[in-house]
């Protein structure tokens, strides 16, 4: 999974051509660690589709705030630099998959 940063989140997310899944996360957070294969997995699975990043939230506190993400793990979906969906929280692969549906092109 990429990491991004504060500086180069307007290049990798909302200037990708693929909707972007973006997981908000901390070195601290136990569910975002949780949620570490199933994203994997969903990465290999979903590469044509969707593309999978990760940023810290305590290292990247601008985009954050932006975008008021207030928990972690927070996994929020741009498309054509716009955020569309957000969820907070770990939730099996089967789960998310299903809620990410109407996202993927």
């Amino acid at each position: 999974m990429a990491q991004v940063t504060d500086a180069d989140f307007g290049a990798e997310v909302l200037g990708s051509a693929l909707p972007v899944l973006v997981k908000f996360t901390a070195e601290w957070c136990g569910p975002c660690r949780q949620l570490n294969p199933v994203l994997g997995a969903i990465a290999s699975e979903e590469a044509e589709r969707l593309r999978i990043v990760e940023i810290d939230v305590d290292r990247n506190p601008e985009t954050t705030l932006r975008y008021g993400v207030l928990a972690t793990p927070t996994l929020m979906v741009f498309r054509a630099g716009e955020p569309v969906k957000s969820l907070v929280g770990a939730r099996p692969k089967r789960r998310l998959l299903a809620e990410l549906e109407d996202v993927l092109v």
